[in-house]
């Protein structure tokens, strides 16, 4: 996949609630009542990126997630990350 450039970095973020660019990177941290709920809600991630063949960096701290994507065989952001993040947003609910 080839990276994004910066205007459709940009347009892209636009679109996702709360995510935000960190380098190479984009991030988003989910909270959850209770830790088990977070676990749940990784479980579903896990099956999301399973099925696009890509896969965030996870940090469980407790009831809070972060999501981390870049996708790093191409030195950063990538319509797959994008993907991926609208998919993580869907399984939040």
């Amino acid at each position: 996949m080839d990276k994004l450039s910066e205007a459709e970095i940009t347009e892209r973020l636009r679109r996702l609630s709360g995510w935000s660019r960190e380098g190479g990177a984009i991030r988003k941290q989910f909270t959850f009542p209770k830790f088990a709920d977070g676990i749940r809600f990784v479980d579903r991630v896990a099956a999301a990126a399973d099925a696009l063949d890509h896969h965030p960096d996870m940090d469980i701290r407790y009831t809070a997630i972060t999501m981390t994507l870049s996708t790093h065989s191409a030195g950063g952001l990538t319509a797959r990350d994008f993907e991926l993040a609208e998919r993580i947003e869907r399984e939040r609910r």
